[in-house]
């Protein structure tokens, strides 16, 4: 069956090897003159009522609560890297309220949950966007919206039957004219878009002047339990802590018991140099919204604040062994792959040079949704399994993992989500055939019509998902 994209390029390789020629492989959101200079290591013994384990998304929004809930607290964050170098730095900076990837995957999972779940979500939304305004943090916060397309038949029913605003693919006033688009819907509220590194470098300054102690480039070696609370040891020092929150995500967990709900899933962009307002029109995208198509492999794209076109999705790439290492974050294949989907979307584009392409690894869960908990009497809690949706949903993980070691029984601690874990991810050598099994029967749905076949069908019966 023809479909507008396929897993093998249909442009001239010499073009997409000219378009990529001079690609920086540093993320472009990190590619900033102003990226803050690395914080300190720690290189001595401390102590702290809260140690956070990860400089990210998940640990700075953490660190921001504890001390906004407790001003006493003495809140330490170690982040074995930089601020913003992992996901928080890589991803596409599409920032929505849904908790549950999608509400279909609510359904399937929390069905009688979902009420409270969209009302703790429209919640984390707003307290999301009041942080950013009141530390002032430049993090290009754009609500615009999204359009999501169909460029497939069978994902026209998915597009008109939705309650969302309908949108003529082919004059949409400004969302984006694609001769691929068959349907398009727009949705605006519970979407925006930010500069992610900017976010993350905001609010790890809006952190510090809470109080919060943050070092860099200190990896934590070993937790231990001890009776006050736990002991973590790095390369030159230890701090001991009353309760520690775990925000490591895609990394392995201190936590050996919960290696196995996770699987690092790598994903791909590519950034293009800056359009001119003439090229704009030509494509139809001049507004400021952001664009996702409905394949089961999907892309997703938006605009820079320099009118680039930030392009990503498709591959979701998983190497045996769970392994994570910086040489992954480079894919010629896939970065050749999006080119030429980008080319296939906005044919006018054809021939425009790719500035940046990068990689960086999701901590996909079997439920697509993180999960919550505490485990050694409760002085240890830990969020993990984002699956892609971790812009926002890092909020609600850090309140989570606060209610929790504080003892408070509230909304957020009563869900499923906060009370059990998912299904496990088999260990090596069973997972990374398995997850290749996974992909080619994803690829083989969305060239068969969206009809699952056996396993998928198979996998829905035990709410297993695979995504990024």
């Amino acid at each position: 069956m023809s479909t507008a994209y396929g897993s093998t390029p249909t442009h001239d390789p010499a073009l997409l090897t000219e378009a990529l020629k001079d690609a920086n492989t540093t993320p472009f959101w990190l590619d900033n003159p102003n990226r803050p200079e690395p914080r300190p290591a720690l290189t001595e013994d401390i102590n702290a009522d809260l140690l956070i384990v990860g400089g990210g998304f998940c640990g700075l929004w953490t660190a921001i609560i504890a001390k906004e809930r407790h001003p006493e607290w003495d809140v330490v964050v170690v982040e074995k890297r930089r601020i913003a170098w992992a996901a928080s730095g890589r991803n596409g900076g599409f920032c929505e309220s849904n908790l549950t990837h999608g509400d279909d995957n609510g359904k399937l999972h929390f069905p009688n949950e979902l009420a409270t779940i969209h009302k703790l979500a429209d919640e984390n939304f707003a307290e999301l966007h009041r942080t950013i305004t009141q530390y002032n943090i430049d993090a290009e916060w754009e609500n615009t919206g999204v359009m999501v397309v169909a460029t497939e038949n069978h994902q026209v029913p998915w597009i008109t039957n939705s309650n969302a605003q309908q949108l003529n693919p082919t004059d949409n006033h400004g969302h984006g004219n694609s001769p691929v688009y068959r349907a398009a819907l727009f949705k605006k509220d519970g979407y925006s878009f930010v500069h992610p590194a900017k976010l993350a470098w905001g609010l790890a300054e809006a952190a510090e002047k809470l109080g919060v102690t943050i070092y860099e480039n200190t990896e934590i070696t070993d937790l231990k339990h001890n009776q006050t609370g736990a002991t973590a040891h790095t390369p030159e020092g230890k701090i001991t802590a009353t309760k520690v929150a775990l925000a490591t995500n895609a990394f392995p967990s201190l936590l050996r018991h919960l290696r196995l709900f996770t699987l690092p899933v790598y994903d791909y962009a590519i950034v293009t140099e800056p359009l001119t307002n003439n090229q704009l029109k030509e494509i139809g995208w001049t507004q400021r919204n952001g664009i996702t198509d409905s394949g089961k492999e999907f892309h997703y794209y938006r605009k820079t604040a320099d009118n680039r076109i930030l392009f990503g999705g498709w591959d979701a790439i998983y190497h045996r062994g769970r392994k994570i290492t910086p040489r992954y974050d480079q894919r010629p294949e896939t970065f050749r792959l999006l080119v030429d989907h980008l080319y296939t979307t906005f044919p006018s584009l054809k021939g425009t040079k790719i500035t940046h392409a990068w990689g960086g690894v999701i901590d996909m869960s079997t439920q697509l949704v993180a999960f919550h908990g505490t485990t050694r009497n409760k002085t240890v809690a830990y969020s993990a399994g984002f699956t892609g949706l971790g812009l926002g949903a890092t909020r609600f993980g850090a309140e989570t993992m606060l209610d929790l070691l504080e003892g408070k029984e509230t909304e957020r601690t009563r869900l499923k989500m906060a009370r059990r874990l998912p299904i496990p991810i088999p260990p090596e050598p069973i997972a990374y055939p398995l997850v290749q099994i996974m992909r080619r029967a994803v690829n083989k749905s969305d060239q068969n019509g969206g009809k699952d076949g056996l396993l998928l069908k198979l996998m829905g019966l035990f709410k297993i998902g695979f995504d990024s």
